[in-house]
């Protein structure tokens, strides 16, 4: 588990800038003034990509507030979702 963390901390840490994410199709429209819930945003995830949840954070990426949702899918490897906090759509993805 220790190993774990250590690998979650180095792949946030050492993560390259929003643009040069995977890119994802383009999101709808965002409900302004609203933020999608996060069991929402989870469920979303693992109907696309079966595994678990293993950490979420929040922050901003281009002036928008995102959810940084760590993910192990059912191969072992770790991805990071960017989500778009307003309307929970995935705009970016980090790893495998």
């Amino acid at each position: 588990m220790t190993r774990l963390l250590v690998i979650l901390a180095l792949l946030t840490a050492t993560a390259p800038p929003v643009a040069a994410w995977a890119q994802e199709p383009a999101p709808a429209a965002p409900s302004v003034g609203r933020q999608a819930p996060l069991s929402g945003v989870l469920k979303s995830i693992a109907q696309r990509y079966p595994g678990r949840h293993l950490n979420t954070t929040m922050g901003e990426a281009g002036g928008r507030p995102v959810y940084f949702v760590q993910w192990q899918l059912t191969n072992g490897h770790v991805v990071i979702f960017l989500v778009d906090a307003e309307n929970g759509q995935i705009i970016g993805r980090q790893g495998n």
